[in-house]
């Protein structure tokens, strides 16, 4: 049973004052008393002197191995405030800002915060069918729309600025489409869409056929919306934006939470990694009703996403 409660980093460091409190933690949300081996789950696991050990593969472990935290010499402490700030932010951290907070470098602190995102998972069906994933159902509104995230070439460096204008057909490469479905009033889903993506089949994918499929007039949406119960429209180009149930206000409104965090926060996300930060919202936006301690603890939980630093810069 987890007991320990905070709701400030001041009353977190005290909750979590040396590293042996944090293992303890971390031990009792991932094992909860029945520790399991990282390498077989149904081995048969020893307490030695040098830590746990896994019985069938002769190998050793502890409540780091095989989760965001391994191979990394930085303290549990500094990991759990991370975790807490990038969490219970509103918009989110910046690593320059985090290094600061932690006494670490940029470098440290951006690749902490990847580590940590890439345990927020993307909760999408993205474009495989998984009829037990997707948004909406019988009767629910299930809004779509697109945003784009990338700047302006005015704004860009002298290098990359040249580069783009110098081949015109490269003028818009700086720029990732996010498609956004959300559950009226329940579930959002970000998905960046690649080049190879077709986006009515990323709705498909990702909405049930017996929901209400909430869209603009983009072309984009006009074959793929009779294959649902009903495709509501709603005519931005003729200023119309809400008629009874038929508006996409809700999905706008994300999008423009997502935005303040793009441009305030981040200021400049590559396509590589935006995914991530769209995970990183995501989680956030539908965990916004629930507590900073809720979230903290529902990260730790899903801790077991190791990400190397090779793997994140290839």
């Amino acid at each position: 049973m987890i007991n320990i409660e905070f709701k400030s980093i001041r009353e977190l460091i005290k909750a979590f004052p040396d590293e042996q409190t944090c293992i303890n933690h971390l031990e009792q949300l991932r094992w909860n008393g029945n520790v399991v081996s990282p390498f077989d789950e149904t081995s048969k696991v020893y307490v030695t002197a040098r830590g746990y050990k896994c019985k069938n593969t002769g190998k050793y472990f502890n409540v780091r191995t095989a989760t965001l935290f391994d191979n990394t010499k930085i303290e549990l402490q500094s990991w759990f405030i991370a975790i807490y700030l990038v969490t219970a932010h509103k918009k989110g951290i910046s690593s320059l800002q985090l290094g600061r907070d932690l006494n670490v470098t940029q470098k440290t602190a951006w690749f902490m915060l990847q580590r940590i995102r890439n345990c927020f998972g993307i909760d999408a069906a993205e474009t495989e069918i998984d009829n037990d994933n997707k948004l909406g159902g019988s009767g629910v509104i299930v809004e779509v729309d697109e945003t784009i995230v990338g700047g302006k070439v005015k704004n860009m460096s002298n290098k990359k600025r040249k580069v783009i204008l110098e081949n015109k057909a490269d003028r818009h490469n700086n720029k990732t489409v996010v498609l956004g479905l959300m559950e009226r009033g329940s579930r959002l889903r970000l998905q960046a869409v690649k080049p190879t993506d077709f986006v009515p089949n990323l709705v498909r994918a990702n909405v049930d056929t017996e929901s209400v499929l909430m869209t603009d007039t983009a072309n984009t949406y006009v074959t793929v919306g009779k294959e649902f119960a009903h495709h509501g429209v709603v005519d931005h180009s003729k200023k119309e934006y809400g008629r009874g149930v038929y508006y996409t206000n809700s999905i706008e409104g994300c999008f423009s939470l997502f935005d303040r965090m793009v441009i305030g926060i981040y200021h400049n996300i590559s396509a590589k990694h935006i995914q991530k930060y769209a995970d990183e919202f995501t989680f956030r936006y539908n965990s916004r009703k629930t507590t900073d301690l809720i979230r903290f603890n529902s990260l730790l939980a899903n801790c077991t996403n190791r990400l190397t630093y090779n793997n994140l810069t290839k």
